[in-house]
């Protein structure tokens, strides 16, 4: 039934793609075939329908199954069960389903019937003879027989046919007649032993017989997929003439008993017991006049009692499966799926290749050339239907005699998987194969992450495989038209443009109108990589036709072939020979047939004119819409499903019988397996999410059932239904109204389709409806629904985006919101794409989800209620119902939707970040990376386009590149570094030329004037040399005059001037051309950049902590502001804005700020980078790219939203040194360019409210929130503290020694007591409570450390003890009262933060290792020591108790927060903010935070469970890990004397450092 663990020969087959025999197919679902008679089972078989297939349904859903019922007595009339026809879909049903179902495949309802006898449809040629002969004495039967079958000798050998009756024909009085004639004829000669037992079976076996042999007793290993329901009526035969046993049992015409099926009945019992008695389920009844009424208790009993039996035997039976397929559980097993299906696939195609073998000889011979040195890819082409798949499989098979028999071949026929449709999905696979066949390390979870990183490794590999020097690799990637990726682009920026040795790439796209051949041709430009497939010559048409006929046993009469030929006078297309053979296959000898179509088109129409005419218009239209409207394809149960929702093809199927049941309606399947036989060879199955989907084959097809049935308003009413169905509006007993034609009033009936769960369980998603639904509702036109269900819905964007990640998210939202004229559909796609950083470091994870998107939409919750609004409750109700410990955002926090950050793009290069240039109006940027790559970047979408290798070897002295110039006219960049420079193509990337430099006097600085077509260059020693920018050759040198004796540091090119503005290291500027240099201005500190705006009137020079803007004149530039621009650390890097209005400006800080120069210099913004020093700013436009060289990832802003009012407007503190009033509705803050001031922001305006004069700079800042005061520690020492409710009565407390500053403050947690602490001394002061305001008396007591190290951290507790702590992790506690200093345990490094508890019996200490220790102030020891690690911790920045004194939240400076239990030191729940955290504040049920982008936090923690520990708060954090050391339990494991355990032991990897010095204190 379905496919085991596969060898490892096999796999090995597989993964070098080997042609061979092909294990099956793996299941996808459960499939079961009903079989049973059919007036005597409606009531079982409707009993089933109503409750027992609904819970099976449910059941397999809950393990990721589909599930189908395949009963082909439904909702038929009697007389199509005895269709010959009938007979032989239902035993091509069993077989199905038995090769397709995990567990169950076969049940049989089995009463006192056994069903009349089905005349055969075919009788080969030598049993008709036998036949005849029996018959010749009875002339009349013999002629009944004759009228009834023609001898067809298109048929191979030669077989009498069945006619079908005429219209209108009353055929069954005289079929029986038939079926008696024939049924005895057989007797005689069986008798004779003129035939076989198994041929004379065909005369005497009813349907039911045929299917239970088939599905059952053929086999004897089928017991774990069948189940027989066996009925026996008690005294049913003594009750024989009754009335109501009338349909019970088989009569004859003339209403006796039919013993002779009486008696084969109770043979096929007979048999069912002696060889599968384990499977047999009998329920035997008493006899009752109304045994079949509803309301026989017997009767209901029985039925819920069968109805039990099926559902537990069917759960049973999947559950077993399911273990024995876990047991047997394939690693990788998707992987080996998708290669079998390409390979079965092409096995398939290449059954009935013929001619092109001079092709497949160049073809080879082009390989074996290329094999030993780069070359480009290979493209085949040609039109649709003209044998590029079926040359792209003959190649395949042919490549290990072509190259060796270890090539590896991976061949991918696109479009015909979901794997293959996307270039996400086939570059993974194409990958993971590779690696697999190389034996190489599989593709990491981070580079599966992001697209541009598998391009990378895709790349990356394809090297790899070169260097290894053994086998050739062959891809081969057939139909690039039917990648959705390449279908509508202009560049394919996977693609390779040069294969490497032993890597060959060969591609086949249609030529035409698709328009994937002009794609290619503007990437591939080398034309000798183009292979045109050309028509087979007339002597190949007609012998593939040959091939097809012998393959099929049918042959033509002489007047049918030269039919066909005289249809085909060109007879060279692949694919319309196809077609033809495909009608000229079902002619009969017998029969004169309409001439064919000419074209592929008219012939694709004459076939849906061929279906119509046997399956009616409407089912054949909706049937081939549906199908064709689905966004991947639907699965059999699903199409069964939906045409039970289309009023317009019931009413059709019903229009002359009622349904067999008054509770629910179906489609009948049989109409449907019968429109399936018929499309054959124009269906497919494709694999999509695990499950097999049908699809049309050929595109020919699809275009003209799109053309014939799609247009108008049908195509809208397909997405409609399809929609109804996938959002399970009519699902789980919800009844739809129609109207039947024999019934005349409306019925409300259940339609019994699978409900649509976004959640089939826990850990299993909806996928199919997750990916069908958005698209169906948009091309319904329910685009209200669509936003209110899909992009409106917090549950469907957690499950889509934890199903399939966030780029399948966002590509519902780019699906969408074109269509949607609703800035809130972009708000939150924005809101989305900005939490793509949180993604990458903990993976996707609801209680992430939902923390992301509201600390971002919160802000536009009430001016956009209707979508981002309800957003944000369904975000706020998840929380509460929230089991596990989580952080509840209570507003908004994180940068939100619309303000100036456009994209992170990260883990992009291998290396730093080097240059990065945005040019093409802002639409592209190209960056230049330590791992020797440029990188071409589309920044509307954030996809990478392609990548160059700009390196000759990845020795690490290479020079590396430090500008980059972009000729746009050209379309060259240009790459520099000390001894090189590059320029590449930038349509191609093709290398125009390199220069080589002299290594004794390197180049410090290039610039290129592209109105002299010159590069310029200016050496360490001054040497100013030109070359031609067309052609890289030397016009010229110069040696410097204006300056003497300093190193050139920067430059930057004036291309109006036609000059190069020079920086140096002692501070000059100077302006050179190709004839002079001439000193500009000299700057008091080192040039550490240069740059000018887009118009060249402003340059830019910055130099230490500032930056000076220039403007242009006729001698040059001159000053512009007066006043410099400053950054609290060196500046490394600036652009102007696009109007000239703003600059600007990056700093070692990890700061970038926005200033404005029509206001002389005013901050407008303060944007934080990467979380490390803001090396390069690049602009295009009005988008800005900021990066740093210690982070592999940059930023992308929108300068335009820069100095737009935003809301809330962020407060611009860069200082870190924040304080918080009022509960959080007020900060205060150093401010910018006057740290002798401190601003008071107003949170809730997003305005400065006021500003207080210190008169020196601030270096701390505490506010006591009950006593209103707000305490400025400055670097003068001085003290002041500001009453929070006036301006006046200013206290001033004087430092102890003069001019000593303050390194940190602290209060009390009663807000008595302040301590302030200096370099090495500590004063206490007491705070009493006074009016106006409060008294500080003191200091009652000042202290010396008399340590050489400084004071990084102080606490001071009500009785007057003090904890703190110094910058090499020593740690104390002090208690003033008493003159005495205990040393505690000291951190292994600075220690950043001592925090007290509100009971003051606990101590919290972090350092900058992400070490925390739990201390107990009364044995001065700690109980616990947490530590926390991850591949982006970089230390502990803040901590604090929450107010109950359970928990410890820490902030890091990773840009995380942490929660720490107080208990027993469990690391509660880790959320990841996005920027540094200066504080945190407890508040009754959480804290407030401020944070460095400007934004205050405000958050609720809630632990619902007493055993919250049991919760992993990593577990979907990549490389972090979190541990915790218990003193207590040390002790005790000290004291028993036994070894620690693994965790303790790897907790104490690092000894301990203790307290080296001696304390010593100075009471004064």
């Amino acid at each position: 039934m379905s496919m085991g663990p596969l060898s490892p020969s096999t796999r090995r087959r597989l993964l070098q793609g080997e042609a061979g025999p092909l294990p099956p197919p793996p299941p996808t679902g459960v499939t079961i075939f009903i079989s049973s008679t059919v007036s005597d089972m409606d009531a079982e078989r409707e009993a089933l329908q109503s409750t027992a297939y609904p819970e099976v349904q449910t059941f397999c859903q809950k393990h990721g199954l589909m599930f189908e019922v395949v009963d082909l007595r439904w909702g038929i009339r009697n007389t199509e069960v005895t269709d010959h026809l009938t007979t032989e879909l239902c035993l091509e049903e069993v077989d199905r389903c038995w090769k397709t179902s995990i567990g169950p495949a076969f049940v049989a309802l089995i009463g006192d019937q056994y069903g009349p006898c089905v005349v055969p449809s075919r009788i080969d040629e030598k049993e008709w003879e036998v036949l005849r002969a029996r018959l010749t004495a009875r002339p009349s039967d013999l002629e009944l027989v004759a009228r009834h079958f023609r001898r067809d000798e298109n048929a191979i050998p030669p077989t009498y046919v069945l006619q079908a009756p005429g219209t209108g024909e009353a055929c069954e009085p005289e079929e029986a007649t038939l079926t008696s004639v024939l049924r005895s004829g057989a007797q005689e000669a069986r008798r004779l032993g003129l035939i076989t037992q198994e041929q004379w079976q065909r005369y005497h076996r009813s349907v039911i017989d045929w299917e239970l042999q088939r599905g059952l007793l053929s086999s004897e290993d089928r017991d774990q997929g069948a189940t027989v329901f066996l009925r026996e009526i008690q005294d049913l035969y003594k009750h024989i003439l009754e009335d109501c046993a009338l349909g019970m049992v088989d009569r004859l015409a003339d209403g006796c008993l039919d013993t002779d099926a009486q008696n084969l009945l109770s043979s096929l019992k007979g048999r069912i017991t002696d060889m599968h008695p384990e499977i047999l389920k009998a329920h035997r009844l008493p006899w009752s006049r109304d045994l079949v009424n509803p309301k026989n208790k017997t009767h209901a009993h029985y039925l819920k009692e069968l109805g039990e039996q099926f559902v537990a035997r069917a759960n049973h039976q999947v559950l077993e499966r399911l273990r024995e397929l876990d047991v047997a559980g394939q690693e990788l097993a998707w992987l080996y799926q998708e290669i079998r299906h390409h390979l079965w696939q092409s096995s398939e195609v290449t059954q009935n290749f013929c001619g092109r073998q001079e092709l497949l000889a160049r073809l080879g011979q082009q390989l074996r050339h290329d094999d030993s040195k780069q070359h480009t890819p290979l493209v085949l082409f040609g039109p649709p239907g003209i044998g590029k798949t079926a040359l792209m499989c003959k190649l395949a098979e042919q490549m290990p005699r072509l190259l060796g028999h270890k090539t590896v071949t991976v061949l991918r026929l696109l479009g015909t998987s979901q794997m293959s449709s996307d270039a996400r999905g086939l570059l993974k696979s194409v990958c993971f194969q590779v690696c697999l066949a190389y034996g190489l390390p599989l593709p990491p979870a981070q580079v599966l992450d992001a697209h541009t990183r598998v391009v990378q490794f895709f790349h990356t590999l394809l090297h790899t495989v070169s260097c290894r020097n053994f086998e050739s690799l062959v891809l081969l990637l057939d139909a690039m038209d039917d990648l959705d990726s390449v279908r509508h682009a202009r560049r394919v920026p996977w693609l390779p443009l040069n294969c490497p040795p032993r890597v060959h790439l060969i591609l086949s796209a249609c030529s035409g109108a698709l328009g994937v051949l002009d794609t290619l041709q503007r990437v591939l430009l080398d034309p000798e990589a183009y292979w045109e497939v050309k028509p087979l010559s007339g002597n190949q048409g007609q012998e593939m036709i040959q091939h097809l006929l012998v393959a099929a046993r049918r042959t033509l009469s002489p007047v049918h072939t030269d039919l066909l030929w005289a249809s085909l006078p060109e007879c060279g297309n692949p694919g319309r020979l196809r077609l033809a053979f495909e009608e000229a296959r079902k002619w009969f000898s017998f029969t004169v047939p309409a001439p064919l179509a000419t074209t592929a088109e008219e012939a694709t129409h004459q076939l849906c004119a061929r279906l119509e005419q046997t399956h009616g218009r409407l089912l054949v239209a909706h049937v081939l819409g549906y199908i064709v409207s689905s966004r991947h394809g639907l699965s059999e149960a699903e199409l069964k499903d939906v045409l039970s929702l289309d009023d317009e093809v019931l009413q059709a199927v019903y229009r002359d019988w009622t349904p067999p049941s008054k509770e629910l309606l179906r489609f009948p399947p049989l109409l449907w397996v019968r429109l399936r036989r018929d499309l054959g060879y124009y269906l497919a199955r494709r694999p999509v999410d695990g499950f097999t989907l049908l699809a049309i084959a050929h595109r020919q097809l699809v275009e003209v059932v799109r053309e014939r049935y799609l247009s108008g308003s049908e195509r809208a009413k397909r997405h409609g239904v399809l929609a109804d169905f996938f959002s399970g509006t009519w699902s789980q007993g919800t009844k739809k109204l129609i109207t039947l034609p024999l019934v005349g009033k409306p019925l409300n009936l259940d339609r019994k389709v699978a409900p649509q769960p976004l959640w089939f369980s826990d850990t299993v998603a909806n996928l199919r409806k997750l990916k069908e639904l958005p698209y169906h509702l948009l091309h319904s036109g329910r685009l209200e629904e669509l936003k209110q269900e899909v992009l409106g819905s917090m549950s469907w964007i957690s499950c889509r985006g934890i199903s399939g990640g966030i780029e399948d998210l966002l590509d519902d939202f780019d699906l969408c919101a074109p269509h949607l004229d609703s800035p809130e559909v972009g708000l939150v796609r924005e809101a989305l794409q900005l939490c793509r950083p949180a993604v990458e470091l903990r993976g996707m994870e609801r209680s992430l989800l939902y923390t992301e998107l509201l600390a971002r939409l919160h802000f536009f919750a009430t001016s956009h209620p209707a979508l981002v609004g309800q957003l944000c409750q369904q975000a706020q109700s998840w929380f509460r119902l929230c089991a596990h410990p989580v952080l509840v955002p209570l507003g908004g926090f994180l940068q939100p939707p619309g303000g100036p950050l456009r994209a992170t793009l990260s883990g992009c290069h291998k290396g730093e970040v080097r240059c990065v240039k945005v040019f093409a109006k802002g639409t592209l940027a190209i960056s230049a990376s330590k791992d020797y790559t440029l990188r071409l970047w589309n920044l509307l979408t954030g996809q990478e386009k392609f990548t160059i290798w700009d390196g000759g070897s990845k020795n690490p002295t290479e020079p590396q590149i430090w500008s980059l110039h972009v000729d746009e006219a050209h379309k060259i960049v240009y790459s520099a570094s000390a001894s090189k420079i590059n320029a590449w193509n930038l349509e191609t990337a093709e290398p125009v030329f390199h220069i080589l430099g002299d290594a004794s006097d390197p180049w410090m600085c290039m610039a290129m004037l592209a109105s002299q077509a010159t590069l310029l260059t200016v050496s360490r020693d001054g040497v100013v040399s030109l070359w031609n920018s067309a052609t890289g050759k030397l016009q010229g040198q110069q040696h410097m005059s204006s300056i003497k004796e300093e190193t050139p540091t920067c430059a930057i090119s004036v291309q109006k001037q036609g000059k190069l503005v020079t920086g140096f290291s002692n501070g000059s500027i100077s302006l050179v051309s190709s004839k002079e240099d001439r000193l500009l201005e000299k700057l008091p500190d080192a040039v550490r950049f240069l740059v000018v705006s887009e118009d060249e009137s402003l340059l830019a020079a910055g130099f230490g902590r500032s930056v000076r803007i220039f403007l242009a004149d006729s001698r040059g530039f001159r000053r512009f502001m007066a006043t410099d621009l400053e950054h609290e650390d060196m500046v490394e890097t600036a652009v102007f804005g696009p109007e000239n209005n703003l600059i600007v400006t990056g700093s070692l800080d990890a700061l970038i700020q926005v200033w404005s120069l029509s206001e002389q210099g005013t901050l407008l913004d303060i944007l934080e980078g990467v979380g490390a020093p803001v090396n390069l700013l690049a602009r295009g436009g009005a988008l800005v790219a900021s990066a740093s060289l210690q982070s592999s990832s940059f930023k992308v802003w929108d300068l335009s939203n820069a100095h737009r009012s935003r809301v809330p407007a962020p407060f611009l503190d860069r200082t870190g040194l924040t304080a918080v009033s009022h509960n959080g509705s007020y900060v205060y803050f150093p401010k910018i360019g006057d740290k002798n001031k401190v601003t008071i922001w107003d949170l809730a305006e997003g305005e400065e409210q006021d500003s207080l004069d210190t008169s020196s700079e601030v270096r701390c800042l505490e506010v006591a929130e009950q006593r209103k005061l707000l305490f400025t520690g400055l670097v003068s020492g001085v003290v002041l503290v500001f009453p929070l409710n006036s301006r006046q009565d200013v206290i001033c407390i004087p430092p102890p020694e003069a001019r000593k500053a303050i390194h940190c403050m602290s209060l009390s947690k009663c807000e008595d007591r302040l301590a302030i602490a200096y370099d090495n001394v500590v004063l206490v002061l007491d705070i009493a409570p006074g009016d106006p305001c409060p008294v500080i008396n003191g200091p009652k007591y000042t202290f010396y450390t008399q340590l050489p190290e400084t004071i990084s951290s102080v606490v001071i507790l009500t009785d007057y003890r003090v904890v703190y702590s110094m910058t090499n992790g020593d740690l104390f506690l002090y208690e003033c009262a008493n003159s005495k200093a205990f040393p505690l345990e000291a951190h292994r490094s600075r220690v950043a933060c001592v925090e007290v508890s509100h009971k003051e019996q606990l101590v919290v200490s972090g350092s900058e290792d992400a070490l925390l220790r739990l201390w107990d102030l009364q044995a001065c020891k700690w109980k616990f020591e947490m530590s926390y690690t991850s591949s982006y911790c970089r230390g502990v920045q803040c901590a604090c108790f929450s107010k109950d004194d359970k928990y410890v939240y820490v902030g890091l400076k990773d840009r995380s927060i942490l929660v720490w239990s107080v208990l027993d030191g469990t690391l509660l729940t880790v959320q990841f903010v996005h920027a540094v955290v200066n504080r945190i504040i407890p508040t009754t049920s959480g804290f407030i935070a401020p944070t460095r982008h400007g934004y205050l936090i405000r958050e609720r923690f809630q632990c619902l469970s007493a055993r919250a520990s049991q919760q992993d708060p990593l577990r979907n954090f990549k490389k972090a890990v979190w541990m915790v050391k218990s003193r207590q339990r040390e002790e005790l494991v000290a004291a028993s004397g036994a070894p620690q355990d693994l965790e303790s032991e790897s907790a104490q990897g690092n000894e301990t450092k203790s307290n080296k010095w001696s304390q010593v204190c100075l009471i004064v």
